[in-house]
This record gives C-alpha cells, structure tokens and sequence, in this order.
C-alpha cells in the first residue's frame, strides 16, 4: 500500500476543507450538510466537528443520506441498508453533500435523485476527500477537495478511518 495521506495531513486537509466550506457559506445560514452512507460518515462527522470549532453547533444542520436503492451500478442481490437521517428541509437551503471518495461519479447521481425526496435544494455542492480525477463515468465534478489523485482502474483508494479500521490515514492498494 502506498500512503496518500498520513494521520496529520488527512486531519490538515479536513481543516482546510472545513474553512473553504466557512468560506463561502459565512456561519452556515441557509447552508445544510448531508453525509453520504456509509463510508463518507467518517468523513462528514468530522467535517461537522471541525466546524463546531468554527461557529455555534446550533447554527450547522447535518444530515446523512443513504443512497442504496439509488444506484444504478448495483442492481441484482441483497443490500445492507444504512440509516437516511435528515431531520430537516433541504427546500430553497445550499446543500453542502460530503463523501470520502470522487470515481466514477455514480454515488454522486444517485445522492442527487435521493435529494428529491427532501425537496428542491437552491445549490448543491460536493465536498470530497479524494478526487480519483481521470476515472468519472459522469460529468460530475468537486467544488471541495482535499486531494486529488491519478490512478488506474486496477488501483483502488481505501479511506482508513480509526472507529472503522483502527487507523486513520488513506492509501493507495495495487
């Protein structure tokens, strides 16, 4: 395995993509977040406690979105489902969707067909940890990203988170 990112840079990149969201959104008014079941979990809850550093915890709105019956990758068996928790309306909000990893961009689609179930968003952007950026299927593209990587398709990226894997840092599998 090659290492992308060490523990302090994945928690430097996670910093820096917090501000950039605190950017453009000043305080978080209007602004929603929505993590994308299941790995980009990881990934979301501790952009969220990044901002809670940042502004009140009142003022941030965090949802997460399961996309399993969404897909159009993944059609035939069983699917272990994950928990949509959006306690809130989207309608008219800015839609900040967080995931760990940018591929093909189908996850991506499939969490803008399941956004329609809670109303029209008047902006969607996309936060990324890692952008696989020669491998999109769909014209799909970041507006935040930690890191962006050339791979080929034999290649995978595996976000390690430390609840989940017992470190955290992201690597490159052959």
């Amino acid at each position: 395995m090659k290492t992308i990112l060490t523990e302090q840079q994945l928690s430097i990149t996670i910093q820096r993509l917090s501000h950039q969201v605190l950017e453009n959104h000043i305080d978080l008014e209007n602004t929603v977040l929505i993590g994308i079941q299941p790995r980009g979990i990881f990934f979301s809850n501790r952009m969220v406690d990044e901002l809670k550093k940042q502004v009140p915890a009142d003022r941030i709105k965090y949802g997460k979105l399961d996309i399993t019956f969404y897909r159009d990758d993944v059609r035939k068996g069983l699917h272990t489902l994950n928990h949509t928790d959006i306690p809130f309306s989207i309608e008219n909000k800015n839609v900040v969707l967080i995931d760990d990893v940018l591929y093909t961009g189908r996850t991506i689609r499939a969490a803008l067909d399941a956004l329609q179930d809670f109303g029209r968003p008047a902006k969607v952007e996309l936060c990324i940890l890692i952008d696989r950026r020669f491998s999109r299927q769909l014209p799909i593209q970041a507006d935040y990203t930690g890191k962006s990587i050339d791979s080929i398709i034999s290649q995978k990226v595996k976000v390690f988170w430390t609840e989940k894997d017992g470190k955290q840092e992201v690597g490159l599998l052959e």
